[in-house]
C-alpha cells in the first residue's frame, strides 16, 4: 500500500500554481488602489478647479476702473490677466492677477528731477528678468513747468524716441503727477536692462515747489513687465494688491498669491494652449494685446487638469464664457 500525501513534484507544482495565482490576485488589488487613487486626486483637482473659474468669473465680470484711474484691464495675456475689481465688494477696487505659475511678472518705479531750465533727467532699470521677457509696458507721468503747448517732455527709451507727455490738458506746478502716457518697451528691455529719460522742452522753467524746490520737471517711470520662467508648476494662481490710501497706488511688493487650481495642463504637443483668450463687441477674436487692452469685451477661460500628465487621455477639459458688465458700452 503506498503512502498518501504530495510528492516534491507536486508540491513544488502547487506552490507555483497558488504564488502565481497570489501574484495576480496582488497586481489586480495595486492596479484597482492606483486607479482609485488616481480617480481621487483627478476628482479634487477637477473640484479646485471649477471654484477656482467660477471665482474668476464672477469678478473679471465686474472688472471696473483702478483706484487712481488706471483703464479696468492692466494686462491681457494668453496665461496671465491682470484687472481692476472690487472683489471683496468693501469699496475700494483691487488689482487682481490670475497667472499660470510658469508665467511671471513684476513692476518697478523710479522717480527723477532736473532742476534746470529745459533739462532732461533719466532711470536705469536692469536684471530684472528671471525668464524670457514675454511684454514689457511703461507708463510715464510728470510734474512741473507744463501749463502750455510749449511746454512738454519727450520720452527716450535707450535713446529711441518714444513721445511727448503734457503737451496738452497739464497745468503748471500742479503738486500731482499728471500727462500720464503708455509705452510699449519690449524691443528696449529684451536685453534685461532698459535707460529712460525725460526731456523738458525750453519753456520748461524751474520755478515749481512740490517735493524738490525750485525744480523745472519731476518724471516717474513705472515699468511692467511679463515673462516666461525657465521652471514654475502649472498651477493657475491669483495675486492681489489692495490700493493704499492717498497717494493711492498699487505696490507691487504687497501683492498677496495664493493657488486656485493645480495641476494644469495647458499644453498639447509641448505648444501651450492659451489659458485666456479676448473677443470684442462682435465676438472677433483678438490677437495682438494693444486690441486686447482696447477692445475686449468678451472672454473665455479654457483649463486642462490632469493630475498624471502620462495620462494625456484623461484630461478633463473646462471651459467657460465672461462678459465684462462695464466695457458693454465703451
Amino acid at each position: 500500500m503506498k503512502p498518501s500525501g504530495f510528492t516534491l513534484i507536486e508540491t513544488i507544482v502547487t506552490i507555483a500554481i497558488f504564488s502565481l495565482a497570489m501574484g495576480a490576485v496582488m497586481g489586480f488589488i495595486v492596479m484597482a488602489y492606483r486607479t482609485h487613487g488616481y480617480t481621487w486626486q483627478q476628482s479634487l483637482a477637477i473640484g479646485e478647479a471649477r471654484r477656482g473659474i467660477e471665482t474668476m468669473v464672477k469678478e473679471i465680470r465686474e472688472a471696473r476702473p483702478a483706484d487712481d484711474g488706471s483703464y479696468p484691464i492692466e494686462f491681457a495675456g494668453d496665461k496671465e490677466f491682470i484687472f481692476y475689481s472690487d472683489i471683496d465688494k468693501d469699496g475700494a477696487t483691487e488689482r487682481v492677477r490670475y497667472f499660470l505659475g510658469t508665467a511671471g511678472s513684476g513692476d518697478q518705479t523710479k522717480k527723477c528731477v532736473t532742476f534746470d531750465d529745459g533739462g532732461s533727467c533719466s532711470v536705469t532699470f536692469s536684471n530684472f528678468l528671471s525668464g524670457t521677457l514675454k511684454s514689457a509696458q511703461l507708463k510715464v507721468s510728470v510734474e512741473g513747468d507744463f501749463g502750455s503747448a510749449s511746454e512738454y517732455a519727450q520720452i527716450y527709451a535707450d535713446g529711441v524716441y518714444l513721445g511727448k507727455v503734457c503737451q496738452s490738458g497739464c497745468t503748471d506746478c500742479a503738486s500731482s503727477w499728471q500727462g500720464t502716457a503708455t509705452f510699449n518697451v519690449f524691443d528696449q528691455a529684451k536685453d534685461n536692462s532698459i535707460s529712460l529719460m525725460a526731456d523738458a522742452s525750453s519753456r520748461v522753467n524751474d520755478f515749481c515747489d512740490w517735493e524738490e524746490q525750485n525744480h523745472a520737471m519731476k518724471a516717474k517711470f513705472e515699468f511692467s513687465w511679463t515673462e516666461d520662467l525657465p521652471t514654475g508648476q502649472s498651477d493657475l494662481k491669483k495675486g492681489i494688491i489692495d490700493p493704499t490710501p492717498s497717494p493711492i497706488e498699487y505696490p507691487a511688493d504687497q501683492e498677496k498669491i495664493t493657488v486656485l487650481s493645480s495641476y494644469v495642463r495647458n499644453y498639447e504637443y509641448d505648444l501651450p494652449i492659451p489659458i485666456f483668450k479676448y473677443f470684442n463687441e462682435t465676438g472677433n477674436k483678438l490677437l495682438d494685446l494693444p486690441a486686447r487692452l482696447k477692445n475686449t469685451k468678451m472672454m473665455e477661460v479654457y483649463l486642462v487638469i490632469n493630475v498624471n500628465p502620462a495620462r494625456p487621455s484623461q484630461d478633463f477639459e473646462l471651459k467657460s464664457a465672461v462678459q465684462l458688465r462695464n466695457l458693454k458700452e465703451e
